[in-house]
């Protein structure tokens, strides 16, 4: 066999060992936004040697589920406030290991052009979940459009708002549903996924949007035995990476912040 045979072999037979020895993991997102940068979180992550699986789901709810089950070995789709919800109310052992990226709330409308054109008495979707629900309460606490009780954190609930001046008819449904009821209502809260999901520009048709600087970080979530494991590590390194950074910027042009 010729020198270059040999090399030749010896590399292919490197590249197969390393293949062989690829950790493989599976990671939940939801469609949109969340699934493109995972996406090209995989590409980065491979040339680390972690094959990065990606796993769509189309609601909020599952991936957590699924990853106390053990059918993924991590999510990326919900912010901190969302995932201390779950961890109280369905005791899943799971924990936050890296920031992510930031989707700013906004309320849009099909109806009017701008928030001012809303009138007494208008229709509003929110989220049923407390705490999306909660975060449009806040943005229109923080727009002056309501008042809430003191001390609400988080989680306000329409029985927290103290003065509604337009008589803002509230709504609550399905956070993925909420894009939808835009034919029907005046104006809806909509989580950012799902409104680039729908056509929606957030820095262009958002009527009212969220301090981008707020708590609402979005977070790549583990079960807690695997915290330490070392493909942790690379899977947040490779999503906090220059790469990932100037992705989000070029793709998402503003309605989706990195927060590293």
């Amino acid at each position: 066999m010729s020198l270059r045979s040999l090399a030749f072999s010896a590399v292919a037979a490197l590249a197969l060992t390393a293949a062989a020895h690829a950790e493989t993991i599976k990671v939940g997102v939801t469609a949109g936004p969340h699934a493109q940068i995972m996406e090209a979180v995989k590409a980065v992550a491979a040339k680390k040697g972690l094959d990065i699986q990606v796993v769509e789901f189309s609601d909020y709810v599952v991936p957590n589920a699924a990853l106390e089950a053990g059918d993924l070995q991590a999510n990326s789709f919900q912010h901190q406030p969302y995932l201390d919800n779950q961890i109280a109310d369905r005791k899943y052992k799971i924990v936050s290991v890296g920031g992510t990226v930031n989707f700013p709330m906004g309320i849009y409308s099909k109806k009017v052009k701008s928030w001012d054109e809303i009138k007494t008495g208008a229709s509003l979707a929110i989220p049923n979940d407390p705490t999306n629900g909660g975060r449009v309460l806040l943005l229109l606490r923080d727009k002056g459009v309501i008042k809430l009780k003191d001390g609400v954190g988080f989680k306000p609930t329409m029985l927290d708002i103290t003065e509604n001046p337009k008589k803002l008819k509230i709504i609550e449904i399905d956070a993925a549903q909420t894009p939808r009821t835009l034919d029907d209502v005046d104006a809806a809260g909509v989580n950012t996924n799902y409104a680039t999901q729908s056509g929606l520009d957030p820095v262009r048709d958002a009527l009212l949007r969220e301090d981008p600087k707020g708590p609402y970080a979005n977070v790549i979530a583990v079960r807690i035995a695997d915290k330490d494991k070392p493909w942790v590590k690379t899977l947040v390194e490779s999503y906090q990476s220059p790469e990932i950074k100037e992705f989000i910027a070029t793709k998402f042009k503003g309605a989706v912040l990195a927060t590293w």
